[in-house]
């Protein structure tokens, strides 16, 4: 399975456009972009992307409250998750992994390789659903 839809959820709305510039633009995957976790939350149900790329620090809905409030719909369970973040401390990262992240990109990103960064996060863990 390759790689073609994210669900985007970020609240910085100028990082949402060099998300957007990198993944559609330069990568022409299908994108839904959310600027709050309680939107996003509420649609991926309907729009089941291939990944969701989830940024941590967010008001109202931070992004573990996103996930855990997607994760409640059994549908969207095995959806992988990758967190966005500028705070890195190893402790921090083990949270968003311990609720289910597969990978964790820290803030500021490469926005050029963002698209293939994701291809292969995506591709690695399939490959490793695939094996169990």
């Amino acid at each position: 399975m390759q790689l073609s839809s994210i669900l985007h959820v970020e609240d910085d709305e100028s990082i949402r456009a060099i998300v957007e510039m990198a993944l559609v633009d330069l990568h022409g995957f299908t994108l839904f972009s959310f600027s709050n976790g309680q939107e996003a939350s509420e649609a991926v149900f309907e729009l089941q992307p291939d990944l969701i790329l989830l940024d941590a620090m967010m008001p109202g809905m931070d992004g573990l409250q996103t996930l855990l409030a997607i994760r409640k719909n059994v549908s969207c369970q095995s959806i992988p998750v990758v967190f966005m973040t500028a705070r890195v401390q190893k402790s921090e990262k083990q949270q968003y992994f311990d609720a289910g992240a597969i990978e964790v990109i820290e803030k500021p990103f490469n926005a050029s390789n963002l698209g293939n960064d994701l291809a292969s996060i995506f591709e690695k863990h399939t490959k490793t659903i695939s094996a169990q």
